[in-house]
């Protein structure tokens, strides 16, 4: 599949954008650790060259945190298009600035920074409303605009799909034009708190809101990863009556339990509709997949149906969680779609979405700058939302190889992760202190 994505792209050429992807190295011939994907399930930890200002408008970050999200198990099972041997993975990082391109004025040495996962431009008519991750002129992605009739920003570390960015699962990364997708942070907000503003915490509040949670609704979140647990809590500050967390992993489970929200185990009640419709009479307000049903792969099938049609290459996509939802919600309800799908599916009930009336959202890539200053100056600075509740361990990069096999298998009841490099402070108060992923129990 993926030989096949970049020979298509290859001959479709890249459509002209305002940045280049690809990075100069430094002239001293200075090296660093980064995790680059040499094939479905082959990621490696390797030594690369530093990347040096390559543009007027780069910014160069030194890594101080990074992560592992569950949408980069897709790239780590190959189920994403247009990944290369020695493309470097990651898309969720922060740091402090370590070298500037002449035409940033808004930064300066040393400042810590968080990057947002998408590059946009900050001109075009989706940057000028803070849409970021819809920017028109950073990603020259011939395959996707073929695929979906446009693009999306470009991303970092997440394939040639989306512009083959090298991403921040290393010690230093590029930043094309910093101004717009560096966010600056205060001192008295730590790396733990300040990392997730990359992609989660935007992610899941943008499921939010642009689902439309209303006070009084009743919401069911599918799947338990971070953006889950934090929509829970999202809605419930939007007033949400109820919360009910549908997933499989028992660690997960207890973490939405701990946070006051009503659970379902699917591996107990087999029939998610069925019993949601006995646990709320008339159906659910809003349903939210942020699924990512494992083993293995993402939106796994649980049907010999799908299974046969996803082994056969009939389909890429699985709709089972999404016509979970449409049946479960009442007439007019609405579907909030922010789990990650990139393709085709079968199968899909149609006919109950028109009879309905759902109102079916495909939430897209989080728009990171809409959302970011207002999540930390309004939610995290003053105590209301704290991120650190997801944070189950805390690794050295060294380990990261390690992380995506384990993390795959949910070992050691693993939900987020906190990955230190040799330039991060010491564990703030309350976080997880280092570990080793070979030293977690299974």
């Amino acid at each position: 599949m993926q030989t096949a994505a970049n020979i298509a792209q290859a001959r479709m050429g890249k459509i002209p954008t305002v940045v280049q992807e690809q990075y100069k190295t430094r002239e001293d011939g200075s090296t660093m650790k980064a995790l680059a994907w040499f094939g479905t399930e082959d990621v490696r930890m390797v030594d690369v060259p530093i990347p040096d200002i390559t543009e007027p408008n780069d910014v160069i970050v030194q890594v101080t945190g990074t992560t592992i999200c569950g949408s980069d198990l897709h790239l780590y099972h190959g189920e994403i298009l247009a990944l290369q041997k020695g493309d470097i993975l990651g898309h969720e990082f922060m740091g402090k600035v370590d070298r500037i391109g002449p035409n940033v004025k808004n930064l300066k040495l040393g400042q810590r920074v968080v990057a947002s996962f998408q590059i946009a431009c900050g001109k075009c008519r989706y940057c000028q409303q803070k849409l970021s991750s819809f920017c028109d002129r950073t990603c020259s992605s011939s395959l996707q605009n073929y695929l979906y009739g446009e693009r999306d920003a470009g991303f970092f570390g997440y394939s040639h799909f989306t512009g083959g960015f090298p991403g921040g699962q290393a010690e230093y990364v590029r930043v094309p034009l910093g101004e717009v997708n560096l966010l600056p942070i205060p001192d008295d907000v730590p790396d733990e708190k300040a990392l997730y503003l990359s992609d989660v915490l935007p992610t899941s509040y943008h499921s939010t809101v642009d689902t439309g949670v209303e006070e009084g609704d009743i919401v069911g979140i599918w799947g338990l990863g971070p953006v889950g647990q934090c929509v829970a809590r999202w809605a419930k500050l939007k007033g949400a009556s109820r919360v009910i967390c549908i997933d499989e992993v028992p660690a997960r489970l207890d973490m939405a339990k701990s946070g006051g929200f009503e659970v379902l185990d699917f591996r107990k009640d087999k029939n998610i509709p069925k019993k949601l419709r006995e646990l709320v009479p008339g159906g659910l307000d809003v349903a939210i997949d942020c699924s990512m049903i494992s083993e293995g792969t993402f939106h796994a099938p649980k049907s010999l149906l799908h299974k046969g049609l996803k082994l056969l290459m009939l389909e890429t996509d699985v709709p089972e969680v999404v016509n979970e939802m449409i049946v479960s919600v009442r007439k007019m309800g609405r579907c909030g779609l922010t789990a990650v799908y990139a393709g085709f599916t079968n199968c899909f009930n149609i006919g109950a979405l028109m009879e309905k009336g759902i109102r079916f959202i495909g939430n897209g890539q989080a728009p990171v700058h809409k959302y970011w200053e207002k999540l930390l100056h309004d939610y995290i600075r003053p105590g209301e939302f704290d991120p650190q509740f997801m944070i189950t361990h805390r690794v050295p990069l060294e380990d990261m190889a390690k992380l995506y096999a384990a993390f795959d298998k949910r070992v050691g009841g693993v939900v987020k992760v906190f990955v230190e490099t040799k330039f991060s402070s010491p564990p703030s108060e309350g976080c997880p202190k280092t570990t080793r992923v070979d030293d977690w129990k299974a």
